[in-house]
């Protein structure tokens, strides 16, 4: 199984986004990855997941802009079924 996972920085969403909160976008990042993979490039759906971590792994927790662009990503991990 590919499992692509989506992260956020730790800024808080804003009241104009179509996100309710940080979860909710890294989940949405994951699955737009994984529909691509599926309907663009043929990957079976049973061999894909899609999860969300919001802002809780950060792989760098400094307080500045390079480390939130850091942290603003997807994971792509081979995992056993």
């Amino acid at each position: 199984v590919l499992q692509v996972d989506g992260h956020t920085d730790n800024i808080p969403i804003g009241g104009n986004s179509e996100f309710a909160d940080n979860w909710e976008l890294s989940q949405a990042r994951a699955l737009s990855v994984v529909r691509l993979l599926s309907e663009q490039m043929g990957l079976p759906p049973s061999r894909l997941s899609a999860n969300g971590f919001g802002e809780y792994q950060p792989i760098d927790t400094a307080n500045t802009r390079e480390a939130r662009a850091k942290n603003r990503r997807i994971e792509l991990k081979f995992t056993e079924k």
